[in-house]
């Protein structure tokens, strides 16, 4: 009696482990990774006519794609708004969100989530349109101000005019769109938001060159990838991808040379493509994950640059987003 006991628990435990499977087991199952992304911000995550998703964002979904199935395509995207993004993320609808979203220690010790890494340091910024001699966000006194709810900037708001003894008359909004229309029809005198999003919606203004960003940052905005914190393999896999693009970079390894990279003595590069660690095969997927997803999209330049840089109509510079050994910040742990 006590032996079939004993063996009725073991089969319940064992059959709720098996129904307890891990994300990347659940993933693979699928066939794509369900990844969460803005409605449409350019540089970002934009759609074409025949709905296909490009941009910075969007890379980073294929680059994980690519490090779980060699293959950057096999992913479904998921359009989502500031204010559903994270209930979209616990509720299990998405995989990850890559989404321009700020680390905050009240999104991880409340929400429930784990961002990944930091793979865009931005800071919030000004936008105003009919005031060609305005030089700093110090003259906003009184202004009427855009802000897209659910997101930092309109928690920074008040701080900042507070603490510089100004009002303001704030316009809650559910999309940068809604922003974006009501500072073109004199609704808002200023759309504040990220800098990247105001250099991106700049863009699809008529007359760009009437667009004012002020030089004024008043944030620390860094933003990555988000995961639930249940499953601290999948965190780890999701982390280690966005750390590959930025060592690829560090160490020359880029789209057009990872053959070369794959032959290389060098140690750090033998570790990086997965000559030598192992390290794939311990988080679940091939050793050479690295450079499947180097191979699909690019290292953190080529990314950087197709999306947001110099190749692109945003032409944002780098800055902070440099390499550390450049003068930025941008830094990855090594693969070791």
């Amino acid at each position: 009696m006590w032996a079939k006991g004993l063996a009725a628990l073991l089969g319940a435990a064992l059959a709720c482990g098996a129904a307890e499977a891990g994300t990347l087991d659940k993933i693979k199952a699928r066939g794509t990774i369900a990844c969460g992304v803005s409605t449409g911000l350019p540089g970002f995550s934009d759609r074409d006519a025949k709905g296909g998703w490009s941009g910075f964002d969007v890379d980073f979904c294929r680059a994980l794609a690519a490090a779980v199935f060699n293959d950057p395509s096999k992913v479904a995207y998921t359009p989502l708004v500031a204010d559903e993004r994270f209930e979209a993320l616990k509720s299990g609808q998405i995989d990850v969100l890559s989404r321009n979203s700020t680390w905050t220690i009240e999104r991880e010790a409340t929400l429930g989530l784990l961002f990944t890494a930091i793979l865009y340091h931005d800071g919030q910024g000004f936008l105003v349109l009919r005031h060609p001699g305005m030089t700093s966000a110090l003259e906003l006194d009184k202004a009427k101000v855009c802000v897209q709810k659910g997101t930092t900037s309109e928690q920074n708001l008040p701080d900042f005019f507070k603490y510089n003894s100004m009002t303001y008359e704030p316009h809650v909004v559910e999309t940068v769109e809604a922003a974006m229309k009501g500072l073109q029809d004199g609704t808002c005198d200023v759309f504040t938001a990220d800098q990247s999003a105001l250099y991106a919606e700049r863009t699809e203004l008529a007359k760009p060159a009437e667009a004012i960003i002020l030089p004024d940052v008043i944030s620390k905005e860094p933003l990555g990838p988000v995961v639930r914190n249940d499953d601290v393999a999948w965190f780890n896999l999701v982390k280690w991808v966005a750390f590959g693009l930025i060592d690829a970079e560090e160490l020359g390894v880029n789209s057009q040379n990872t053959d070369k990279a794959l032959a290389s003595t060098k140690p750090e590069i033998k570790r990086l493509t997965g000559a030598e660690g192992g390290f794939g095969k311990a988080l679940g997927v091939d050793d050479a994950f690295v450079v499947h997803a180097v191979k699909a999209v690019g290292n953190y330049d080529e990314i950087f640059q197709r999306n947001l840089g110099a190749a692109s109509k945003l032409a944002i510079p780098r800055g902070l987003n440099q390499l550390w050994s450049a003068g930025g910040v941008l830094y990855a742990p090594p693969m070791r």
